[in-house]
């Protein structure tokens, strides 16, 4: 198939792009490189632009003639998010608005959409589902259930049709070390524990330690980058085969508190670093973990690194190339 994929140079679009060259996949990558790089695109053909630039999508999408769009071009920080919501509302909403309307003038109808747990807030039960309502507490959650119900209403009304998949914590890299996060600052815990264990850091913060958890830490569903790229390729396999909308959340469906995550790191790395103790952090919900279910059963995904030692040593060993 044809596809255009939205930030393909980017941490989650390029293993995405990994995966669809290793298949096959005439593939062109749209992305602005404002976080990600041009090394890390395996596959297809580069064609760097915004979707900020209405006409430069319409006639990208008009020339290339895609079967698909995987969009994840997109702001992901929670934290500034909270602190730059204008920023996350013009990048996440009104650029994927852009994409929509350039899909519909070149005749594009279907669409898979990187989307978040954190469209959920906190959620009253975890592992949580996909009916569970949608309540986000900061504005990356807001601009991803925003465009969520764009999708929704515009699929009601034409033959555009989606998946979206909400994904929990991504991490880990490519186990063949090619490619992996590099962002100019480190946010997730893993890799900016991985690189205080290199020394890039003094100490690592943990952010809260009086959530109503066992052991006081946020829990998350960390899911391996890779497992989740074979999540996209089945979920679009279906949605070109049947036609059908679907929603999906993308995880392990268990999840590993702050202070394991931060023991494993050590264990991995073989560094005790240092670690202090900081207060909560706007945005964050105390506990996140999927219910997978419904993915697993329309396509049958069935993960292969579902281990939180495999995660971070393949991050570990990502990290100590750069």
């Amino acid at each position: 198939m044809k596809i255009l994929v939205t930030g393909g140079a980017g941490y989650i679009g390029s293993h995405i792009v990994k995966a669809l060259g290793e298949v096959g996949h005439d593939l062109v990558v749209v992305d602005n490189l404002s976080t990600g790089h041009k090394w890390a695109i395996l596959a297809g053909r580069l064609i760097q632009g915004d979707l900020a630039d209405r006409l430069f999508i319409a006639e990208t999408l008009s020339a290339f003639k895609p079967d698909a769009v995987m969009h994840f071009a997109a702001s992901i920080q929670v934290e500034e998010s909270v602190r730059e919501p204008l920023a996350y509302y013009r990048n996440n909403v009104i650029n994927t608005l852009n994409l929509l309307d350039g899909m519909r003038q070149a005749g594009v109808r279907h669409l898979i959409y990187s989307s978040t747990a954190a469209v959920y807030g906190i959620p009253v039960t975890n592992p949580v589902d996909e009916a569970a309502p949608l309540a986000p507490i900061n504005p990356y959650g807001a601009s991803k259930a925003m465009i969520e119900r764009v999708l929704a209403d515009l699929s009601a009304v034409t033959d555009f049709r989606y998946a979206a998949l909400r994904y929990f914590n991504v991490a880990g890299a490519d186990p063949q070390g090619r490619i992996g996060q590099s962002y100019r600052e480190a946010t997730h815990l893993i890799t900016r524990a991985l690189k205080t264990a290199k020394g890039e850091y003094p100490r690592l913060a943990i952010f809260g330690t009086d959530y109503p958890t066992p052991d006081g830490t946020c829990i998350r569903d960390y899911i391996h980058v890779d497992d989740l790229a074979a999540a996209h390729l089945l979920a679009l396999s279906r949605l070109i085969e049947t036609g059908k909308t679907e929603i999906m959340n993308c995880g392990y469906g268990h999840g590993y508190s702050v202070r394991e995550v931060v023991d494993m790191a050590k264990k991995v790395t073989g560094v005790a670093f240092s670690v202090e103790e900081a207060g909560r952090r706007a945005g964050d919900p105390p506990a996140l973990v999927a219910d997978s279910s419904l993915l697993r059963r329309l396509t049958g995904w069935q993960p292969r690194h579902d281990d939180l030692e495999f995660i971070i040593r393949t991050a570990w060993s990502w990290e100590r190339t750069l």
